[in-house]
């Protein structure tokens, strides 16, 4: 992982409050859990909360105790096995299908790891003052506000997927309501700057910054509605091929989907299950956990498209953003210039270039302080649990 070099590293116990904060707001975000709930893993692309909570504990341990703090004794050897994700570079991994089975260790010692991790990291801040040691900390805080969004989106999939509908937290709304007519704003041709610029911390993917040539184009000044994508349903959309990439249609046609993820049609009216409980679809409120297929074949079904994430980001100033991911048109390539750093840490990010589409912005799931206009997020064309939207342009 490249961090850009302009970045004004403050001295290390600086940022102890901060890693603090963080750290305790992964474990805010379990506090409504029974211990029954921590464990589960319905389907390969979730992670269980336990496994999340240890995950980003292993970040730390990994990268920085054992490479800075003199002396520093490994919690456990499994761990490293049990809680590495995907960095080939530093060893043996579980299959990640297979986190569910991990019934043990159980909660309480995945806590007591936690605790013992943090000591040490405050016992290392608090002593020494290095450049690579604040690098690596703003990359392992950073990696763990991406988890938390993890976290709640990966347990509202398992809540959501129980039959009951249980309510993790009645108090929550994380589906606000958009209450404007849409409009189109016009953005003039020319040849724009897209990438990370500044001081700011950023991603390796969001380096390169270089010129592209943008055409005159307009985009939605908001995002669409249940009501609004409610009449592409009722209109027939998921039964006509012709919105559809053909990738779409086969998913469409093989997982027999007809309407967004969470949607439940009870004697004739739509509900969705919330992290607060099943509720009405309330036709006013920004729709959400749709994937690009969806999104794609929605947008030719009004004779629009999704923009592009250079489009976006050019945008961007001009928009309200930041209530759902949204789909880009744009493949998740890397920028001119783009590197991989050597090691682990190299593995982040350049390695999921493939296969993948771009989405722009943040959500209501996105942790305080970790968005940006130039923020890159990817995912598979098919997922859709995460809390996706749809922003159109023409």
């Amino acid at each position: 992982m490249e961090i850009s070099s302009s970045i004004p590293f403050s001295k290390s116990a600086e940022l102890l409050p901060r890693y603090e904060k963080i750290r305790k707001q992964s474990e805010e975000i379990c506090a409504p859990l029974q211990v029954e709930d921590y464990v589960p893993q319905p389907v390969p692309f979730i992670s269980p909360a336990k496994w999340h909570l240890a995950h980003t504990t292993w970040f730390f341990e990994t990268f920085i105790l054992s490479q800075f703090l003199p002396g520093y004794v490994i919690y456990e050897d499994d761990f490293s096995f049990l809680f590495n994700s995907y960095y080939n570079n530093v060893g043996n991994r579980l299959f990640r299908a297979h986190r569910g089975n991990i019934t043990r260790p159980g909660i309480a010692e995945v806590y007591a790891y936690r605790n013992y991790v943090d000591n040490h990291m405050r016992e290392l801040l608090l002593t020494m003052s290095s450049d690579k040691v604040e690098e690596l900390l703003l990359l392992g805080l950073n990696h763990e506000q991406q988890h938390q969004e993890l976290m709640l989106t990966d347990l509202k999939y398992i809540l959501g997927h129980n039959p009951t509908f249980p309510v993790y937290d009645k108090t929550l709304s994380m589906h606000p309501n958009e209450g404007t007519l849409q409009k189109f704003l016009s953005i003039p041709e020319g040849v724009y700057e897209i990438g990370h610029a500044g001081n700011g911390f950023c991603f390796d993917n969001e380096l390169g910054r270089h010129k592209t040539y943008i055409h005159d184009f307009e985009i939605a000044d908001r995002l669409v509605t249940n009501g609004e994508y409610l009449e592409f349903m009722k209109a027939g959309g998921y039964s006509d091929f012709n919105c559809w990439l053909d990738e779409g249609w086969t998913w469409v046609e093989s997982e027999k989907v007809n309407s967004p993820m969470y949607w439940h049609e009870i004697d004739g009216i739509w509900y969705h299950y919330t992290l607060s409980g099943l509720q009405m679809v309330d036709p006013a409120a920004i729709l959400t956990h749709v994937n690009f297929y969806e999104a794609s074949a929605y947008a030719q079904w009004k004779g629009l498209r999704l923009p592009t994430e250079f489009e976006w980001e050019v945008a961007s100033e001009k928009l309200n953003w930041g209530q759902r991911w949204e789909w880009t048109n744009s493949a998740y390539l890397p920028y001119p210039k783009f590197q991989k750093a050597d090691g682990a840490v190299g593995e982040y990010n350049g390695k999921f270039m493939v296969n993948q589409m771009v989405l722009r912005g943040a959500s209501v799931a996105t942790s305080e302080g970790h968005s940006r206009p130039t923020y890159r997020n990817f995912f598979h064309p098919q997922y859709r649990w995460q809390y996706t939207g749809i922003r159109l342009a023409r």
